[in-house]
């Protein structure tokens, strides 16, 4: 056992609203709540595949055509490798604040601290998008019912767009608040379903395919699963780019660690599990999508830019015919399931934050009726549901730059996440073969991928065309609100180090040694 495993493996004490002894301390939350399967269902509702296929594929087809698997398992690599990371970590030091407790424990309080930010800015910004999203199907899902297509156009409708999104917000924050085992059991129905339908429209696209009567019929080929046959760096880079913004979300199963079962294996394993069961709907709906759709840039095609926005409201009557309507549900309960689920990551990781006083510690209060982070859920609803009444407000453009600058916040806390592995477990790399691959080289080259990814984002993103096109002094807006986002994260860690300085002294959550 090495140093750093002497460390970790203080007894749990009880919450009691201060921590002042440097060490990992329970926070209250309920224990032995979430089982493997629950926390497999939670982590799959957190990527939300139907409604994540339905924005993605159509982009990333746009970038890489018939490559699009390629570019999938591409993409899937850098998230298992970081996935193992988060594992071992996890082992070490089941804490639901996840990213902002183990780079503190790594790094200290400073690199902990953006971390931290990093995770709650970039759920609190998908919060308010799945809500959109939401409201944006429920009125689609009204116009089929009904059969009046007048009910679609009320999502266009500013008011009313934002005070229905507001009103999703409100009850999956309720949902929330109410605990893990209402989260559960809300997600078994939810993500169930989803599935259901999209094996149901992946099958018939292949039936459509070998009956001969697909739209553009193209056979798979072994060249679609080769990333080295796309065209050009910048579109392999771009594609890579979407493909981890797909398999966000994940890293929810970590955050849930001290309400599972059996905290120091569960969450690790559904966080695996989860990744996998994700890449093999990729696989075959991206498959049956190009299979029955092609790649061309008319009709139906999957590279058509007015297919882009949501390849299932285009290809869904086509391919199940009657049963259309079950994909606009899908994506529905997908985008809501979603919208309810993220909401686990950012209260756990604020309440954390609250209980080692990294913020106010109000945050780390546990509702004694649901053991649940009773003020950092509302805390993290009513951030959700400001910042998307304020970007809609200010512009729509706003809004969508600030969701694409997301997957620059995904690859910093991830990268930083994975290189806490390696350097909290610096002395155990060499004690055994699986040590070397698990806790070095594994996270290590997760977290340069994502890094590296981060930079190269960042770097794109200067380029107005990068997004809505929306420019400032020539600079894009996707660059600037994604360096606001982080600048603004350094703006409340000065004033919290200066309001509440016992975490940045390591006198409520130490660095290992």
């Amino acid at each position: 056992m090495s140093d750093n495993d002497v460390t970790t493996q203080t007894p749990r004490k009880p919450s009691t609203g201060t921590q002042e002894t440097g060490e990992l301390s329970a926070k209250g939350l309920k224990p032995g709540a979430v089982g493997l399967l629950g926390a497999v269902f939670i982590g799959i509702s957190c990527i939300a595949p139907a409604y994540t296929l339905t924005a993605a594929l159509g982009p990333t087809v746009a970038q890489v055509g018939t490559q699009l698997p390629a570019i999938f398992l591409v993409g899937f690599i850098p998230m298992l490798l970081v996935a193992l990371g988060y594992r071992e970590l996890n082992n070490a030091m089941p804490d639901s604040g996840t990213s902002f407790t183990w780079a503190t424990r790594a790094f200290g309080p400073w690199i902990g601290w953006m971390g931290g930010w990093g995770l709650v800015a970039a759920t609190i910004i998908v919060l308010s998008n799945l809500a959109a999203v939401a409201v944006d199907f429920f009125y689609i899902m009204l116009a089929q019912v009904f059969g009046n297509p007048a009910l679609a156009d009320l999502a266009a409708n500013l008011p009313v767009n934002i005070a229905t999104t507001l009103v999703f917000i409100a009850l999956a924050c309720w949902i929330s608040y109410r605990g893990i085992q209402t989260t559960k059991a809300v997600q078994y129905v939810l993500v169930a379903f989803q599935l259901v339908v999209l094996g149901w429209f992946a099958v018939a696209a292949f039936s459509h395919a070998a009956a001969g009567t697909a739209f553009d019929f193209t056979p798979i080929s072994p060249e679609w699963f080769n990333p080295f046959a796309v065209g050009s760096f910048a579109a392999f880079a771009a594609g890579v780019s979407l493909s981890i913004f797909i398999f966000w979300g994940w890293d929810v199963t970590l955050t849930m660690n001290e309400e599972t079962k059996d905290p120091d294996k569960i969450p690790g394993r559904a966080a695996t599990i989860t990744v996998l069961v994700i890449m093999a709907v990729y696989i075959v709906v991206s498959l049956a999508v190009i299979t029955y759709a092609g790649v061309g840039e008319e009709g139906l095609g999957a590279g058509n830019p007015e297919n882009q926005e949501s390849i299932f409201a285009v290809l869904a009557g086509p391919v199940m015919g009657p049963f259309a309507i079950l994909m606009s549900l899908a994506v529905l309960s997908s985008s809501a399931a979603s919208l309810q689920s993220t909401f686990v990551s950012p209260a756990r990781t604020l309440l954390a934050m609250g209980h080692y006083k990294a913020l106010p510690p109000s945050l780390g209060n546990v509702s004694p009726r649901y053991l649940s982070p009773s003020r950092a859920t509302v805390v993290a609803g009513i951030a959700a549901a400001a910042f998307y009444v304020v970007t809609r407000l200010l512009s729509e453009n706003a809004l969508w730059d600030t969701i694409t600058a997301l997957g620059m916040m995904i690859c910093f806390y991830y990268g930083v996440t994975a290189l806490a592995c390696v350097w909290y477990f610096r002395r155990d790399w060499t004690a055994s073969p699986r040590n070397f691959f698990f806790r070095f080289m594994a996270p290590l080259l997760g977290g340069i991928i994502l890094i590296v990814m981060f930079i190269k984002t960042a770097i794109d993103s200067m380029d107005p065309s990068y997004g809505s096109g929306s420019e400032i002094g020539g600079v894009g807006m996707v660059f600037i609100l994604g360096m606001a986002v982080l600048g603004l994260g350094i703006v409340f860690m000065l004033y919290t180090r200066w309001r509440h300085p016992a975490y940045f002294q390591g006198k409520t959550l130490a660095r290992a040694r």
